[in-house]
């Protein structure tokens, strides 16, 4: 695609940390040099918004488009290197800005908060649930320090259950947060990514939930228009910014995935009873396997049996 007028542009040198970058993950016994780069060429991104050039704006580029590109490699190679490539990660950083007034200490303030998400399953299990973005290891502040500095309030701030794509292996689960403007006045700004598609599966996995951003203010819930990107959203004393990032892909076929790991993730509420079977074709009584038997019955009992959508 040719360069947009928002700030998801990149620019060369980023594109190309990002190709670098994935391929590190996939090849981690490689000692870093400039000869582990050597034989990768990078090609066909002059006049894309992979090489945006001045005065495209490109803010976007190290936190959120240098993912994507990640991300763009992993698909490209799981195919072939199953055993080193994982289904895709969160693939966002969450950026969540918050500025204002806070009469009660008669200061400006601005809160930035980056948001975990989940990693994509893979050969070797189930995706990291809540990690940081792969392009850095920033998160935020725990809850108690952002309560003590700003003017919020968090009302919840835990793992998004079910976020995960199904798969034989899993991915790991998103965040879900909530946090209330206690005083004074603010303005709400975002950018994520994953708002319309969630990160994809690999090999039948599934995608991963999408992120979700939601703005109650006065009580009335408002979606932004670019659904995880907007800026300057005014909020009042009261009004909340409800926030649910991206679980990773999922990893294989779901309907192969070990039932008592079905059983185990129900235990501890990342899946409902219905959702097992929906999702991995397995029957569960007071929330123990029932029966499983052969993956083409599995399949029957699925609202998938051809995989996840």
């Amino acid at each position: 695609s040719a360069p947009c007028r928002g700030p998801m542009n990149s620019v060369r040198a980023t594109t190309l940390s990002s190709v670098y970058l994935a391929m590190r993950h996939i090849f981690p016994e490689v000692p870093i040099s400039a000869g582990a780069f050597e034989p990768l060429r990078v090609t066909g991104i002059k006049d894309t918004f992979l090489d945006a050039q001045y005065p495209r704006p490109v803010s976007g580029c190290a936190a959120e488009v240098s993912q994507r590109i990640a991300e763009a490699v992993f698909a490209a190679l799981v195919g072939a290197l199953p055993g080193r490539v994982t289904a895709a990660p969160a693939g966002t950083s969450g950026n969540f800005a918050l500025g204002g007034h806070d009469p009660e200490r008669n200061r400006d303030f601005v809160m930035y908060q980056l948001s975990g998400g989940g990693y994509g399953g893979s050969a070797m299990g189930d995706g990291l649930s809540n990690g940081c973005s792969t392009i850095g290891i920033s998160k935020a502040p725990p809850v108690e320090i952002m309560e003590q500095t700003f003017p919020v309030l968090y009302h919840r701030y835990g793992l998004r259950d079910g976020s995960g794509g199904a798969g034989e292996y899993r991915g790991g689960f998103g965040l879900d947060y909530e946090v209330e403007l206690r005083r004074g006045s603010a303005r709400a700004s975002f950018v994520m990514d994953h708002g319309r598609f969630g990160p994809q599966g690999a090999l039948g996995g599934g995608d991963g939930a999408p992120n979700e951003v939601t703005v109650w203010r006065g009580g009335v819930p408002y979606t932004p228009e670019h659904l995880s990107k907007e800026q300057d959203i005014p909020l009042a004393p009261g009004d909340r910014v409800h926030v649910r990032t991206p679980g990773g892909g999922g990893y294989g076929n779901p309907m192969a995935r070990d039932p008592d790991a079905v059983a185990e993730d129900v235990r501890l509420g990342r899946y409902t009873p219905e959702q097992a079977l929906a999702l991995f074709g397995v029957v569960l009584a007071d929330g123990a396997v029932d029966k499983v038997a052969t993956q083409g019955e599995r399949r029957a009992r699925s609202s998938f049996p051809d995989g996840p959508p």
